[in-house]
């Protein structure tokens, strides 16, 4: 198998965190509400999920951290940068754990959700400075496996195509 170039890398990692950031944008727009504030689709989580396996951990950590900077100066704010950082982070410690172990996708995708979730409620009780939040767990963590389910499967649709992009560019470059 040929290695992908440091120029492909690069537009490839640039043309994730776009798509990312278009995916934030048209997820701001969905009117998903289930009376919790902040609680949303995922939408751009594909591209971490894509991005991790077609480029690797460090790279889709760092499409990650680049669209959810992006997307809350864009789209949000410092508190929205903040919650998401703190959901990003959780859940990609989790995935990467997780893909070690092989859990599958919808198995990474799916705690990804849920522990992307738990982080934005840990920030949430700092931020308020109660745990009385605590009581919104069920629900975020069910809505978190939905989500991250979904995800995974919709990951799993695009990923062999986009394998066979990325694997036709690297044979044509060698």
């Amino acid at each position: 198998m040929h290695e992908i170039n440091v120029a492909h890398k690069t537009a490839y990692m640039g043309l994730l965190v776009a798509l990312g950031l278009i995916l934030s944008y048209v997820e701001s727009l969905i009117p998903f509400f289930y009376g919790i504030p902040g609680m949303k689709l995922g939408l751009a989580n594909l591209m971490v999920l894509i991005t991790m396996d077609l480029l690797g951990n460090g790279p889709a950590l760092l499409v990650n951290l680049l669209r959810i900077v992006l997307a809350g100066f864009l789209f949000g704010n410092l508190y929205s940068i903040l919650y998401s950082l703190a959901g990003a982070l959780l859940s990609f410690g989790v995935m990467v754990l997780l893909r070690k172990k092989d859990f599958g996708l919808m198995g990474i995708s799916a705690a990804g959700g849920i522990f992307h979730n738990l982080g934005q409620l840990l920030v949430a009780m700092l931020v308020v400075e109660t745990w009385n939040v605590g009581y919104y767990a069920p629900v975020l963590v069910l809505s978190g496996l939905v989500t991250g389910l979904l995800i995974g499967f919709i990951s799993g649709l695009l990923l062999p195509y986009l394998r066979n992009v990325v694997q036709g560019i690297r044979k044509g470059s060698s």
